[in-house]
């Protein structure tokens, strides 16, 4: 019985690593993948001093908010890659890159 045991150990070993083992292939996967294909750009995006507010909605289009102004800009955004352009609803433009999780705007 307790051979028997053992045996259901080490299965149940095997299958953990595997499932384990997929995961974190999908994990790398994920990792090498750019914003553009896994979306994690919508949302707010908030500088350091909490001044701008970029909230990215789905649809290609942004709401700005700047200190007390809310929706002081609005317009329509694109993503290739790791870079996005901004377009307001005025016509200005602007840039960006995402890089680690932060999105960076040339000032």
């Amino acid at each position: 019985m307790e051979r028997l045991h053992g045996v259901n150990c080490i299965l149940m070993l095997s299958c953990w690593l595997a499932i384990n083992c997929s995961n974190h292939n999908n994990t790398i996967m994920e990792y090498n993948k750019t914003i553009e294909e896994t979306q994690e750009y919508i949302g707010m995006w908030v500088t350091g001093d909490g001044y701008i507010r970029h909230e990215l909605l789905p649809g290609n289009r942004y709401d700005e908010a700047r200190g007390n102004r809310k929706s002081a800009y609005q317009g329509s955004y694109q993503v290739k890659g790791n870079h996005i352009d901004y377009r307001d609803d005025t016509g200005f433009t602007a840039d960006g890159e995402f890089k680690d999780g932060i999105l960076y705007m040339p000032e």
